[in-house]
């Protein structure tokens, strides 16, 4: 148990740098603890996913949670008083900054707002801390290649940075890609990722919420509709986009939909999928050199700015990758729980939530992989959603060094940046036709399968496509070795691939 007293931090913290300026040569860089050795972990940001982080950490040996860092207080007493009553004391931060200098935590997990993941991450390896951060690991490409390029540099010095895509971890998810690339049912033609998860209305607000002396503090709501009572710096929350007007009914989680601070559902939920889709793809080392994506906000006006549905097309070679995104029900606007639409590969109904990874001879569907027929032929064992994720980042950080590839945050990377070029495509869209997507897809067979789909669920929810068109991004080039788009679209997608940062929040150098 963590029963040291508080009194000693405090005094620590006083003393200590509030900014970023200097971490790295004020701290030493963790040696290895050791296969026997207690790890010693704070989580940043547990409103939500960091929940199942403080859980995951406290089931294994060997780990002590010694300090909570969140920009609530409300959020941040709450668990504190949670922890109290297992008899562990931990330390309680608002502040990520003043966290990462505490000599006494050796690591940091971090399940914060998409806008700050790689600000804190690049912050906590500044001060000598291990690292592991949840999906999207960045909020736009340029950001997530300093992080990746940070990580490199302080894993010399023995330190560990994690993405936090579970079915990396998945022993069943290994035994399918293993099955794949050796060739049991032919070469790979089309790797598909979806998710059919319903997405209702946001909201709207009559006036935004303004910060008083950067703070938001009132009632807001919570995802079941209830009120929710926030006490935030909002300063650190916005770091670096800035304070500016809260427009939204639901503070902690609708800010996903706004692209200030989240990437849609294509990079929310999308990781994920996206990430097992190049997987099966071999991990092209290089992002694609093309990139279209398509979609809009159905079925009500909301404070929400991102696609509730969305389709995207990579051009991997030689074989491309598909994303489909539903947020819409399968008919009626009928929000019934569990009543989502349903694709099918032939007979074969499609999972929800996953992965199709379609090669010459049959497809593998999650768990199980079908001959062209439909007919099953192999089903993968120790199938799961990566139970051991946090364990595996556990024993690296003891370890001083990865224990599997799979876990290097390069991967995070790319399946963030694949959902940020896709969304850079659909932001630069115009309203088009129905047919005209389907001229754009006519040598496309799976493409244009998907998309009748695609088109079929909007009528079902009875929306008018001639009224409600689709907005359709462009084919955008792109230099997969500089990073940079290309072509005619080329300035206006370079500015979308990074952001302002404000002075006070812009990245370490590493």
């Amino acid at each position: 148990m963590h029963t040291h007293t508080q009194t000693s931090r405090r005094t620590f913290i006083r003393g200590t740098v509030a900014g970023t300026a200097g971490l790295v040569a004020s701290r030493a860089f963790s040696a290895p603890i050791g296969a026997n050795g207690d790890v010693r972990v704070a989580v940043i940001g547990f409103n939500s996913r960091g929940q199942g982080h403080i859980s995951n950490l406290q089931r294994i040996p060997g780990v002590r949670l010694v300090a909570l860092c969140d920009v609530d207080s409300n959020v941040l007493t709450r668990e504190v008083a949670n922890q109290a009553k297992k008899n562990n004391t931990v330390t309680a931060y608002t502040d990520y900054r003043k966290l990462v200098l505490d000599p006494e935590v050796d690591a940091v997990t971090i399940a914060t707002p998409n806008h700050t993941h790689t600000l804190i991450a690049m912050t906590a390896m500044a001060a000598g801390k291990h690292v592991y951060v949840e999906k999207p690991v960045c909020h736009n490409i340029w950001e997530g290649r300093q992080l990746v390029n940070a990580a490199e540099k302080v894993a010399k010095k023995g330190l560990v940075v994690q993405h936090g895509m579970q079915r990396r971890s998945s022993p069943g998810w290994q035994q399918a890609m293993d099955w794949v690339k050796a060739g049991h049912i032919g070469k790979v033609t089309l790797s598909r990722g979806i998710n059919y998860k319903a997405r209702n209305s946001i909201g709207t607000v009559a006036a935004p919420t303004e910060a008083k002396d950067g703070v938001i503090k009132g009632m807001f709501r919570t995802t079941s509709g209830k009120p929710q009572n926030v006490d935030v710096d909002f300063k650190l929350w916005a770091g670096p986009r800035g304070i500016q007007p809260v427009q939204r009914e639901q503070f902690h989680y609708d800010w996903h939909w706004q692209w200030a601070f989240g990437n849609g559902d294509i990079g929310n939920q999308g990781p994920h999928q996206i990430d097992v889709a190049r997987w099966a793809l071999g991990n092209p080392e290089l992002l694609p050199k093309r990139v279209m994506s398509f979609g809009g906000r159905w079925g009500y006006k909301d404070d929400g700015e991102t696609a509730n549905n969305q389709m995207a097309f990579w051009a991997y070679e030689p074989a491309p990758m598909i994303f489909d995104n539903r947020g819409l029900p399968m008919k009626d606007m009928n929000w019934t729980k569990g009543f989502e639409p349903v694709f099918r590969v032939g007979t074969t109904a499609a999972p929800r939530i996953g992965n199709v990874i379609h090669c010459e001879g049959g497809f593998v569907a999650e768990a199980k992989a079908y001959d062209n027929e439909g007919k099953t032929i192999m089903k993968f064992d120790d199938f799961d959603e990566g139970a051991d994720h946090m364990l595996n980042f556990i024993n690296s950080v003891r370890a001083g060094k990865l224990i599997n590839s799979n876990l290097h945050v390069a991967h995070g990377f790319h399946a963030a940046s694949l959902a940020h070029l896709a969304n850079i495509s659909y932001r630069l869209g115009k309203a088009v036709s129905v047919d005209e997507v389907r001229e754009r897809l006519k040598n496309d067979k799976a493409g244009l399968e998907t998309f009748e789909h695609f088109v079929q669920n909007l009528v079902d929810n009875k929306i008018d496509l001639n009224v409600d068109k689709i907005s359709a991004g462009p084919w955008l080039e792109f230099d997969p070795v500089t990073e940079k788009f290309t072509g005619e679209f080329a300035e206006e997608a370079n500015k979308l691939a990074t952001e302002n940062y404000v002075d006070e929040f812009k990245l370490p150098t590493i």
